[in-house]
């Protein structure tokens, strides 16, 4: 049964988004400087690379990332192939493509592409529109991924997509490459880093699709 990671790798020359905090990974100790252990210190933001955002990201009072429910994070997903010449998301695309009781898709898009170039933010991705959004939650889906560092249209006032998903409960995966990845069924294993301390916003994660059987 064939396991595919599509989790971005964390390194310090990598995009992030605009006003987010860098990534620096670097060495606390080194065998090859005479200390007793190789031990790295890591510097990033919650929502680097591949990461979930919790309610808690944009409304006070919102669950946070520990208490996301692994029954949601664990559990069969559809991979949605976007054609590349589409530049969001809408709510005809997800008409087409998402019928009712899909609880977890993952829109495949031009963003996969990015990982691949230079370490710059592109401002261009393909987003899911504000209408998209309330229809998949009219759906009933539980989990919604994307392919870039963020699921809406990058300036968008208010976050409005984001809060659509969000204070329905939609747990939203960002940042992954599904590069590799045919459309299709899959099992999603979706575990984020338990983070307590903080805001609880969010948390990079490791995520991975299993074939079905």
């Amino acid at each position: 049964m064939p396991i595919y990671d599509v989790t971005v790798p964390l390194r310090n020359e990598m995009p992030t988004y605009p006003g987010d905090p860098g990534v620096k990974i670097a060495d606390w100790s080194s065998l090859e400087k005479g200390d007793a252990a190789n031990v790295s210190v890591l510097h990033f933001g919650a929502h680097t690379g591949t990461h979930l955002d919790a309610p808690a990201h944009f409304i006070a009072g919102a669950p946070k990332i520990e208490s996301l429910s692994l029954d949601v994070l664990i559990g069969k997903a559809s991979v949605i192939e976007v054609p590349s010449q589409l530049l969001s998301i809408d709510e005809n695309f997800v008409d087409e493509h998402c019928p009712p009781g899909i609880l977890r898709v993952l829109f495949k898009t031009r963003n996969s592409t990015f990982w691949n170039d230079s370490p710059e933010f592109r401002k261009d991705f393909t987003y899911l529109e504000l209408k998209a959004a309330a229809l998949l939650v009219k759906r009933g889906i539980r989990l919604v991924g994307i392919d870039y560092l963020s699921i809406e249209k990058f300036g968008q006032k208010d976050h409005e997509t984001h809060l659509e998903l969000l204070s329905h409960g939609v747990i939203i995966v960002e940042g992954l490459n599904l590069t590799s990845i045919t459309p299709g069924p899959y099992e999603l294993i979706c575990l984020p880093l338990r983070i307590q301390s903080g805001q609880g916003d969010g948390a990079p994660a490791r995520v991975v699709l299993k074939t079905l059987d």
